[in-house]
């Protein structure tokens, strides 16, 4: 062969004549596998040192030269006329390759062996871009709890048992609360559990209808408040009023505020109870306004015996207001009166001093540690010997003698003397220093009676209230509706919760 551009000397250059000749034909395809296909595959597996080698892929054999149309050397320029369709060998299958924590880049349809970011360029190795992406590994935090030896012997991986569950942290993921039940016991009580009549109206006095439900509530210092009044299933079903009355108020600002919640219940067989409840609980309300001032200063020093005298006093002052109203109306002093039962709370949230007073039946309950406490006073009685005008003398001596000789023979009434009033109800006292989490409880006779009565109904009251915090408007009103079969009076509780 002679040097570029140099003229052909002899018969040696013969046969680049006969390989170049357009009149030869070609000599077809390599017995070899030497195709664009293989050439690929022979990088890939170049550059992926660390993975298994692939399987062998079933190759299929070319298709022979077709005489109409002769086939052209790789380096010949195409044909003016297209040529017809070549069937080209499938590339070799690789088995998939499990990448933990894949990148979404290289997830993505038409982003394989693209570095992110590279904008398409290819690995800055000088990978080709249309090779696949190579396995750099994924970065996993190690707990802080996972020492170094475990570490390397996991191949820096943080060992997670499948089977073990890690424990749950009871201060991070606390019980769900038990949802409230319609009813306990054997079976639900024979009135439907909704309204069902509506109580006659006068057109004359709509002041006096009272509603069905009463719900409120508030929070200050370090207790929150829940109080809610509902009707009885009897009356609802009877289309009578709600006999229990409920007031909520708050007098003064500050931490110089004092809460009040009075709660009163009418006699059942009096027409006007609902009325006369109403009017127990504003005229208490406006006697402890007035004197609320004194009152915050007497409960802040602990002076329980002024506390008890004067809340005497102005209970003493409202049933009485009670009982010249009935005489107007023409009733006797027991058809129109009604049970009063207060609490008054202090918004300062440094005075946990709890004080209850007031007359006639109910309940005072206090929750703490999960288990119910009756706290209730009881009734005072009278002790000691017996002296002037108080009391009466004794109907025998010292060593056993009678003075005088009872024949039962009743004595009849002295026109001079008036008539014997009905018995007052006792004065009902109490206070108590609340502790942190406690729950306390203030309630009339339709809810204080099957709370000592259904064991059922204190255990699902004590797990609904003993959570964390106070439960919401909603679900208070719920669970003081948790009906009991043989229990269908009004319905009024007052819970304070302590943070």
């Amino acid at each position: 062969m002679s040097q570029q551009g140099g003229t052909p000397t002899g018969p040696e250059d013969d046969w680049w004549g006969q390989l170049y000749d357009d009149a030869a034909d070609d000599t077809g395809p390599a017995p070899a596998p030497d195709s664009l296909d293989d050439r690929f595959a022979s990088a890939s597996d170049a550059l992926d040192t660390g993975r298994p080698s692939p399987t062998p892929a079933t190759r299929l054999p070319a298709p022979r030269p077709s005489a109409a149309a002769p086939t052209r050397a790789p380096w010949e320029p195409p044909p003016a006329a297209p040529a017809g369709p070549v069937t080209f060998p499938p590339p070799p299958r690789r088995p998939p390759t499990t990448r933990p924590h894949e990148d979404a880049d290289r997830g993505a349809p038409g982003n394989a062996g693209r570095v992110p970011g590279d904008g398409g360029r290819g690995a800055p190795d000088g990978t080709p871009a249309g090779l696949p992406p190579m396995t750099f590994g994924s970065w996993t935090p190690f707990p802080a709890s996972v020492p170094e030896e475990q570490r390397a012997a996991t191949g820096g991986a943080a060992p997670v048992s499948a089977d073990v569950p890690p424990p749950a942290d009871p201060r991070i993921e606390p019980r769900p609360t038990p949802p409230s039940r319609g009813y306990v016991g054997s079976r639900p009580p024979t009135y439907d559990a909704e309204p069902t009549a509506l109580p006659e109206a006068d057109p004359d006095e709509l002041d006096g209808l009272v509603p069905d439900t009463v719900l409120d509530g508030a929070r200050y210092g370090a207790c929150t408040l829940r109080a809610a009044s509902v009707r009885g299933d009897s009356a609802r079903y009877r289309g009578e009023p709600r006999r229990d009355a409920l007031l909520t108020a708050r007098f003064g600002t500050g931490e110089r505020a004092l809460l009040l919640v009075a709660l009163a219940t009418g006699t059942r067989t009096a027409p006007g109870a609902h009325l006369a409840a109403a009017e127990a609980c504003r005229w208490i309300g406006g006697a402890v306004g007035r004197s609320h001032a004194r009152l915050v200063d007497d409960i802040r020093a602990a002076r329980r015996g002024d506390l008890k005298s004067g809340l005497h006093r102005l209970t003493d002052r409202t049933l009485g207001r009670l009982r010249a109203g009935a005489a107007e109306r023409g009733l006797e002093p027991d058809a129109y009166t009604a049970g009063l039962r207060c609490l008054l709370l202090p918004a300062d949230p440094e005075c946990r001093t709890r004080v209850f007073f007031g007359v006639g039946p109910g309940g005072l309950f206090r929750l703490r540690d999960g288990e119910w406490q009756d706290i209730e006073p009881e009734v005072a009685q009278v002790r000691g010997e017996p002296v002037l005008s108080f009391g009466s003398p004794p109907s025998e001596t010292p060593a056993g003698d009678r003075l005088t000789m009872d024949l039962g023979i009743p004595t009849p009434p002295s026109p001079y003397e008036p008539a014997p009033g009905p018995p007052r109800e006792p004065f009902r006292f109490r206070t108590s220093v609340a502790r942190p989490g406690d729950t306390l409880l203030l309630c009339g006779t339709g809810l204080a009676d099957p709370l000592r009565g259904e064991r059922e109904l204190r255990a699902h009251l004590a797990e609904r209230w003993s959570r964390p915090g106070p439960p919401g408007l909603a679900a208070f009103l719920a669970d003081t509706q948790v009906r009991v079969k043989g229990y269908a009076d009004d319905r009024t509780a007052v819970a304070v919760w302590e943070a």
